[in-house]
């Protein structure tokens, strides 16, 4: 209804130009501002790395290296209003804000907003008569972003290859985690505090929670799962207003997905798998942004389809595209005595009752630790993350106040999964990455004082260190099949052939593993056989 889109191109076109260099445009104008540089400067010392759509035709990521310093940006580089088109979506904004219901239970804002805007636009017809079909295109871009998506930022809610956004104060540009790049600074900033508190008032609100000097820290989850923390005013940071937003994947990583990303091995991922087959549980440890709620929901993709998952979190992060499973989010108390709180605590101790075979916690650090512990005392399996740099540290934490876990149950957590960001082990050229996620350390846990490690990875030699002969569980494992060890070892060279059928095949997708799986545990012998039979 919006008129032609070669038009639209044609109209973006000739506000900027991408080859061979930046023009003096838009894009070109924010950069100079948000790096204080004259535009003259840019022009010849900016070099584009990449350049790709984010919302085509009206906005596109241009990624930027400064050829002295060697210094990587970001820049949003959208089609821009003239002065007609911003009168109008001024008028427009208006109107849509005070008419716009409220989306109903199944759709998403965005949804809500296509669906009710050719009713508000019909009825607003006199505004925008006057406008081209490109100009009331590109108005309805903006009003979109501004109304249902996420203001100045929603391109970069779009980009798949973001990880993190964070804004640390006003007049300070914003920085990313680029999957590519890593960390990266952008052309966007907030110019004042009012424009910055109003955006977080905003977010906040979309969350469906509260913000004020009272309660100046929020963490919520926004529409699309992604996760909000927010500092509000001078309260508890002299800088003022500040944000990070950790995006949620819609196309949750597999345990295929991070075999081709080099964060484990085949080795690794056949032997996580035999745990996991025999409800052998296990905790994932990191730094923050290490990759550890990427892991649990890899790792928690290959539990057997029909078997049955409660996740329990104080945010939505985990992330799992199957039938068979609760998630459960804590709920902050109310008023002065936070009558009417959920906690992590309570939430596991229902969960039991409800029968899982999995208990999934996103995060342990307080007493709800000890309720999980004593779920796995009777038989439930257990996957969570927790901060820690090692298995030594982890298990510390786990029998030290507030978690207090009895060092007699500290082997029911069965496994030490340890994962970091590993440096490269020399310079790289922008566009490689410097770092790696991996899966840095398997540990099993014999005792609260016993560790093994089954596998180390060795950055020297990039490859890793294993000691399965030893492997503790294994042998807990062939006890509970009444089997040889070496019947378990058989198994697990057939798991990685099967995982290496499924990356040749490039069964990668939660639900093709999950297809997969299903048929495997039904008939493991025969299907083993046709993947055989197959090469």
């Amino acid at each position: 209804m919006f008129g032609d889109k070669k038009q639209v191109k044609k109209d973006q076109n000739k506000s900027r130009k991408r080859e061979p260099g930046l023009e003096e445009g838009s894009s070109i104008e924010k950069l100079a501002d948000a790096l204080k540089l004259p535009i003259s400067r840019i022009q010849e010392n900016t070099e584009i790395l990449e350049n790709y759509p984010l919302k085509p035709p009206f906005s596109y990521a241009l990624i930027i290296k400064d050829k002295d310093a060697g210094e990587v940006s970001y820049i949003i580089d959208e089609i821009p209003l003239n002065d007609q088109e911003k009168e109008v979506f001024n008028k427009l904004k208006n109107i849509l804000e005070a008419n716009l219901r409220a989306p109903t239970e199944k759709e998403s804002p965005i949804e809500s907003f296509r669906r009710q805007l050719p009713e508000i636009l019909a009825k607003a017809g006199g505004i925008t008569k006057n406008l081209s079909n490109v100009g009331l295109r590109k108005v309805t871009y903006y009003l979109e972003c501004e109304i249902a998506g996420f203001g100045k930022i929603d391109p970069l809610m779009s980009d798949s290859y973001i990880e993190d956004i964070g804004c640390n104060g006003v007049n300070k540009v914003l920085y990313l985690w680029h999957r590519k790049y890593e960390n990266i600074k952008t052309n966007i900033s907030f110019k004042t505090e009012e424009e910055l508190d109003n955006f977080i008032m905003k977010l906040v609100h979309k969350a469906g929670k509260h913000v004020s000097i009272a309660y100046p820290t929020v963490d919520a989850t926004l529409p699309g799962k992604h996760r909000l923390a927010v500092f509000y005013k001078k309260e508890v940071t002299p800088l003022g207003t500040s944000f990070t937003i950790r995006k949620f994947r819609e196309d949750p990583y597999t345990i295929i997905d991070l075999i081709n990303n080099e964060t484990m091995s085949i080795d690794v991922a056949a032997y996580i798998w035999l745990l996991i087959e025999n409800k052998l549980s296990s905790i994932i440890i990191g730094a923050t942004g290490a990759g550890k709620t990427t892991a649990l929901n890899a790792i928690a993709g290959i539990i057997h389809p029909e078997q049955k998952i409660i996740s329990v979190e104080e945010v939505a992060e985990v992330n799992l595209l199957r039938e068979n499973w609760i998630s459960t989010i804590a709920r902050s108390g109310f008023g002065v005595e936070s009558s009417g709180e959920i906690s992590l605590y309570e939430l596991i101790k229902n969960s039991v009752r409800h029968r899982p075979d999995w208990i999934i916690v996103g995060e342990v650090r307080g007493e709800e630790a000890y309720v999980l512990f004593q779920a796995l005392a009777t038989g439930h399996g257990g996957l969570c993350t927790m901060h820690a740099d090692d298995a030594d540290t982890a298990i510390k934490r786990l029998t030290q106040p507030p978690m207090n876990i009895p060092s007699t149950i500290i082997p029911l957590m069965n496994c030490v999964i340890s994962v970091k960001h590993v440096k490269a082990p020399v310079l790289v050229n922008y566009g490689k990455a410097a770092s790696k996620r991996k899966f840095e350390k398997i540990s099993e846990v014999v005792s609260a004082s016993s560790i093994h490690d089954v596998f180390i990875w060795d950055n020297v030699a990039e490859a890793y260190r294993e000691d399965l002969s030893n492997s503790y569980l294994f042998g807990k494992i062939a006890e509970k099949w009444s089997l040889p060890v070496d019947y378990v070892m058989e198994e697990y060279e057939k798991r990685k052939e099967v995982i290496q059928y499924l990356i040749e095949k490039n069964i990668r997708s939660y639900n093709g593993i999950a297809t997969f799986l299903g048929k495997f545990y039904r008939n493991p012998e025969l299907t083993y056989n046709e993947i055989l039979e197959s090469r």
